[in-house]
């Protein structure tokens, strides 16, 4: 034994002087990013934290789309959020609610008894209405002067005491379209959301200025705050950061204290003992019975089970890379016949058991789909875990839509592909959600998981963050959110838009053909104009006023009835409120059917299920 400690006794000074200098360089050099974010921000009695961001201050301090500025021109400072274009004044932020109180700076403006122009409300994608809220319709350019009408009177248009701005409750439809009648042609009506509802129509305006309730989805903080960071976003891997002393990491800081130092060595010490007196065994792979176990009650798999050794020769050491994601890196392989195959190296272990791993596997090894990719195999070994799918030439969905290098035409799939690449997804979600023995919920639904064969076949890849459940369960219970952002549905975030259940998978299909259709991401995170920003409004927009899609590449008739029930497809799958989006199998049946017989969707975002 005191052997073993003579040549235990350098290492172990080597290990705490490297810890220690890790340390020091820790208290010593602070990361930057988190002294910045950590100085307290506001505009007047308003604090300012994350999500938002002052637009002057450091943007990733904040969550995209979550900036905004500080307006001093009206005496007291205003917090000001700017929805698609136009000013919406900040009353109040409840961080812990992720809510805030916001109304249209037209009616908050002193002396103004004239309004600009005023639009329907359209939000981004990462803020919906609270539900339970109430409306008031505007007629705008109202012309006529009758007395029945001035009651409602609000304030004028234009800068035109003529073009008067009528203000109406919602609950009585009769008298809006009476008064909608006796406005002069020009005249429009627009639906404003307010928080509190008046049925008298004095004092509508005090109404309209108090405002109404957004609630918003934001990856959550409190974890890295309570560890002693800060909250933030890098906008190269588009990834929320935990800011720490050291360095960003992705969900808190763990900082080394001279406890943990200490404790650190003492249990090298320890472990390297056991090992050298045999006792290893005793702690050595709890995990590999359990995963054996496992597999004997389980019953033979479908698939093949490799060594890691198999699967280092196959892939040559790992040379050829092919792609990487949340859970782990993907290689070119080869096997023993000469077949092509693609083998995915976990990087993060599901489970401490080992069988959420195995489950999947044997979960998916049952599956048999055109649409969804073959698993061929798999390797379990210790902490060593692979996957070992059938290999796609073309890769994946999302180099054809979000490659900015490539020409007009390279990379750039004609319309009819793309419409049949949509019915592919749809169809392999279908026999995830209706087809097999067990209902498999996706939850990772988007273009770098959808792999493409060499005929352009769409295949459903990477079930790491799916759920398995009985076909009878409507709604599905989850710890927290999974899934990426852009493409999760609101219910999986926050349970007021409704319970977690197959239609959050349709919603991020839903995400993922519009931007398939658009050539590009839905939320553009490089464009300055708001208005641009977001896709599925500006499609909308078009759709709406039955005008030119403005949609490069398409050739002909055949094309433009293709894109459009891509687009109403995926218009209803985005619905804030679950039980107006179709099933897998409706969707097939619109993109099959005729698109006359389509009816467009209400607007995405503008309201929650009541």
């Amino acid at each position: 034994m005191e052997n073993i400690f003579s040549h235990l006794l350098p290492l172990l000074l080597l290990t705490i002087l490297c810890l220690y200098s890790k340390y020091y360089t820790f208290v010593g050099a602070v990361d930057q990013r988190l002294q910045n974010c950590s100085v307290p921000r506001s505009c007047g009695s308003q604090e300012i934290s994350f999500p938002f961001y002052i637009e002057e201050d450091y943007n990733y301090c904040g969550y995209p789309g979550f900036h905004l500025s500080c307006d001093y021109n009206n005496g007291d400072p205003r917090t000001i959020l700017k929805l698609d274009g136009d000013d919406y004044i900040i009353h109040t932020i409840f961080y812990q609610n992720k809510s805030l109180i916001v109304s249209n700076a037209a009616f908050s403006t002193p002396n103004t008894t004239c309004f600009a122009p005023l639009r329907k409300l359209s939000l981004p994608n990462n803020f919906f209405l609270t539900p339970n809220q109430s409306q008031v319709f505007l007629l705008q350019n109202c012309h006529n002067t009758s007395s029945e009408l001035i009651k409602y009177k609000i304030g004028c248009s234009a800068e035109n005491d003529t073009n008067w701005v009528l203000a109406l409750p919602e609950n009585d439809t009769n008298r809006v379209a009476e008064a909608s009648e006796k406005c002069e042609a020009g005249s429009r009506t627009v639906d404003l959301p307010v928080m509190k509802y008046s049925s008298e129509t004095e004092g509508m305006k005090e109404v309209l200025s108090g405002g109404f309730m957004l609630s918003w989805i934001a990856s959550d903080c409190n974890f890295c705050n309570s560890t002693g960071g800060k909250c933030g976003f890098d906008y190269s891997s588009y990834r929320f950061k935990c800011y720490c002393s050291d360095r960003p990491h992705r969900a808190h800081c763990d900082p080394p204290t001279a406890a943990a130092v200490a404790g650190i060595g003492f249990l090298i010490v320890i472990l390297y003992c056991l090992r050298k007196m045999s006792f290893i065994f005793f702690w050595k792979d709890q995990t590999q019975q359990n995963v054996e176990a496992f597999l004997k009650n389980y019953g033979p798999l479908q698939v093949k089970r490799y060594s890691y050794l198999n699967v280092k020769k196959m892939t040559k050491s790992f040379t050829v890379k092919l792609g990487q994601g949340g859970f782990g890196d993907v290689y070119k392989g080869k096997l023993d016949d000469g077949s092509l195959v693609a083998v995915k190296v976990l990087n993060q272990l599901k489970g401490e058991d080992g069988q959420d791993f195995i489950n999947e596997v044997a979960t998916i090894s049952k599956t048999s789909h055109v649409n969804v990719v073959t698993l061929l195999g798999f390797c379990f070994e210790s902490t060593k875990r692979a996957l070992l799918y059938e290999f796609m030439p073309n890769g994946s969905l999302e180099k054809f839509i979000f490659d900015e290098n490539a020409t007009e035409t390279a990379h750039k799939l004609n319309w009819e592909t793309q419409y049949l690449i949509s019915l592919g997804i749809a169809k392999g979600l279908e026999y995830l959600h209706n087809g097999c023995n067990t209902r498999i919920l996706h939850f990772d639904i988007k273009p770098h998981n959808i792999l493409l064969d060499a005929d352009f076949v769409p295949k459903i890849s990477d079930f790491g963050l799916a759920k398995i459940c009985k076909r009878t369960e409507s709604a599905i219970s989850m710890l927290g959110p999974r899934g990426t952002v852009g493409y999760i549905a609101p219910e999986v975030f926050s349970r007021n838009f409704g319970e977690v259940s197959h239609k959050s998978d349709v919603y991020s299909y839903g995400m993922m053909i519009l931007e398939l259709v658009g050539g590009r991401s839905n939320i553009n995170v490089r464009v300055d104009n708001t208005s641009e920003i977001y896709f599925p409004h500006w499609i909308y927009k078009r759709l709406e006023l039955d005008e030119e899609l403005g949609l490069k590449r398409i050739q002909n008739e055949e094309d433009k009835i293709k894109v459009r029930k891509m687009i109403i497809v995926s218009l209803w799958c985005i619905q804030t409120d679950t039980s107006k989006r179709p099933t897998m199998s409706r969707v097939i049946e619109m993109l099959e059917g005729s698109v006359d017989s389509l009816q467009v969707p209400p607007k995405p975002f503008l309201s929650s299920p009541n």
